[in-house]
């Protein structure tokens, strides 16, 4: 089976099940690792942090490998793309469901923080919540095409910030943050690259369309 075949196959909500049963099966199949139950749940926490990364990452630089790499993988991560960042916002609700469940564990989890520490992320889920209701042709219709653009493309770079500020806090306490750092950072330049080819090739099209 090719890569295009298996995209065909795996198509839309198909993709968004095998998305959530992935999610969901290595959630509970690492907590049963640890007899614990704050170990259990904490170790949730982790799981479904890197299932999001990983999924966010899919989705963040599918449509800049259509334009660098271009093959059929890379159109079908175009053409699914909106079920892989729903995909994504499962993951993180399960994610936000573990963080609660251990808060509620673990009593001088929520003390400890404030206001200001808790900020990035709470910003992060009000974009995630918001892009996921506008995946939904009927929020989508409601905002318009221009508005679902700008809060997509805003909402994009938000959990890129995100995601790169808690790496990068983390990296002091444990060098091993510095991976997923370096590879988000990585990830914005094929971004930025991908947009600066398609721009270029906009400008051929109206060039050659302008001189025939």
């Amino acid at each position: 089976m090719n890569k295009e075949t298996a995209f065909r196959y795996l198509h839309g909500w198909k993709l968004f099940g095998l998305i959530a049963l992935t999610v969901v099966a290595f959630t509970i199949g690492t907590m049963q690792l640890y007899p614990d139950w704050v170990d259990s749940v904490r170790s949730a926490i982790r799981v479904t942090a890197r299932t999001s990364f990983i999924l966010f990452l899919t989705a963040f630089v599918a449509s800049a490998l259509a334009v660098l790499i271009p093959s059929g993988f890379t159109r079908g991560l175009v053409r699914e793309r909106r079920y892989i960042g729903l995909g994504f916002a499962l993951s993180h609700l399960v994610h936000a469901i573990a963080i609660y469940t251990y808060g509620q564990l673990n009593v001088e989890f929520w003390p400890a923080r404030n206001w200001i520490a808790n900020a990035p992320g709470s910003t992060g889920y009000l974009f995630i919540i918001l892009m996921a209701l506008t995946s939904f042709q009927g929020p989508a219709s409601l905002i318009g095409p221009v508005a679902w653009k700008r809060l997509h493309a805003t909402g994009m770079w938000v959990i890129v910030a995100v995601f790169c500020y808690s790496y990068f806090m983390r990296i002091p306490m444990d060098s091993v943050y510095a991976i997923p750092y370096s590879i988000l950072a990585a990830a914005v330049v094929v971004r930025l690259l991908g947009k600066q080819a398609q721009a270029v090739r906009r400008r051929q099209s109206a060039l050659a369309a302008s001189q025939a």
